[in-house]
């Protein structure tokens, strides 16, 4: 609100206005406190898994299981010697496929550990109190202590009906952004869903990328794998237009792509992602990679697979001569070091570096210089041989 339309309000009637919009939100975030049996929440959750019939489910917006075995093992120990544990948050679908059913807006970790607990597909390790039960299964435990804890009660907080999926959304943001519980990506999986989202996963999930890229199995899990592909798009089409936070840069873009979504130039994207990730393939003798290192981190993939595809557009039949020359030595090296990420004349500097260096005509870039010709660019409309499609 206006500060000056603020100050000319009275405070009666700035009071009830507030007052007023309390009540109508409170209409969307109304819910029940309900205690279920462990033993009642899991059964909610697996069966009718295999059909898709579940009364208790977990959207697509949430997270796979990434919680460690030693993570796990934590959470039932507290189970076991009745330390208190979180509520799981739920909402009652009110229209749609699901209409009825419950969906797990916070809690899907603690949920599919209880199904493994009690499927016998989680052998506790690394407890610290609980030190007698390391290495062992639940049906290890004894007969009662079995039917005690699946007698053991959760607290589930119930959203009722009256809370539509734009509100079911906006709980998992505030569940999941005060702490350290999710990555961007799949923050941004959940909160921003839509068409270029699932265009962002498709392209993650393409066999060459992964090939070489080959991301671990706990950052697949986070989808660090989809933040890679989110940059690569984000930066070919606006890396000059690049500021300090990364984070706000790919979210107003992956929301930007949502709204705007149009499958032609989806289509374009899609084909010069492929060609730039055949061309690396073929020329890059470790892909992404450094020689003797196994992960591939974000700014040194940024850095070649924006600039592969700079160079392509500007010669899309290039064959490039002695990559490995300037690929691995000190100065690009210098350019993708991890203090080099949130400024804008080193993101143009290492995309560039690239870039030239395919081309045959490498320039070395001073931050002065990169500031400038950004700033240069800034309001002068995109090159022929780059593609606005968003």
């Amino acid at each position: 609100m206006d500060q000056d339309m603020f100050d000319t309000q009275s405070a009666d009637g700035r009071a009830a206005q507030a007052e007023s919009q309390i009540q109508e939100l409170q209409k969307i975030t109304d819910y029940e406190i309900k205690e279920w049996p462990i033993e009642v929440l899991v059964d909610k959750f697996t069966n009718g898994k295999e059909t898709d019939t579940s009364e208790l489910f977990i959207p697509d917006y949430q997270r796979e299981m990434v919680w460690t075995a030693k993570q796990q093992s934590r959470f039932i120990e507290s189970i076991l010697i009745r330390l208190p544990v979180p509520f799981i948050f739920a909402a009652d679908v009110a229209q749609g496929d699901k209409t009825g059913f419950l969906e797990i807006v916070d809690g899907s970790q603690r949920l599919r550990t209880l199904d493994d607990f009690l499927g016998n597909r989680l052998q506790l390790v690394g407890l610290l109190r609980l030190t007698s039960a390391n290495g062992m299964f639940f049906k290890d435990f004894s007969v009662a202590r079995k039917l005690r804890f699946k007698r053991q009660t959760i607290r589930v907080i119930e959203m009722t009906d009256k809370a539509d999926e734009d509100a079911r959304r906006e709980m998992f943001d505030r569940l999941n952004s005060g702490g350290t519980k999710l990555k961007s990506m799949e923050i941004r999986r959940g909160v921003h869903s839509g068409k270029y989202t699932d265009f962002i996963t498709e392209c993650a999930d393409i066999e060459l990328f992964k090939q070489i890229v080959k991301p671990s199995n706990r950052n697949a899990k986070h989808k660090e794998h989809e933040e890679m592909v989110l940059r690569y798009f984000a930066y070919v089409d606006n890396y000059k237009g690049f500021n300090k936070s990364v984070e706000g840069f790919l979210t107003e873009y992956l929301q930007s792509g949502n709204k705007s979504f149009d499958e032609q130039k989806l289509n374009a994207q899609r084909i010069e992602f492929s060609k730039m990730l055949e061309f690396v393939q073929k020329h890059f003798p470790n892909g992404f990679k450094r020689v003797g290192h196994e992960s591939v981190p974000r700014i040194r993939f940024e850095s070649i697979a924006v600039g592969t595809t700079l160079a392509l557009r500007e010669n899309p039949s290039l064959e490039p001569t002695n990559v490995s020359s300037w690929l691995d030595n000190p100065e690009f090296i210098s350019h993708t070091r991890s203090d080099a990420s949130n400024s804008r004349p080193k993101l143009i500097n290492r995309i560039h570096f690239v870039r030239d260096n395919l081309l045959g005509h490498a320039v070395i870039y001073d931050e002065k210089t990169a500031e400038a010709e950004a700033s240069a660019n800034a309001e002068a409309p995109e090159e022929d041989t780059q593609l606005n499609l968003i």
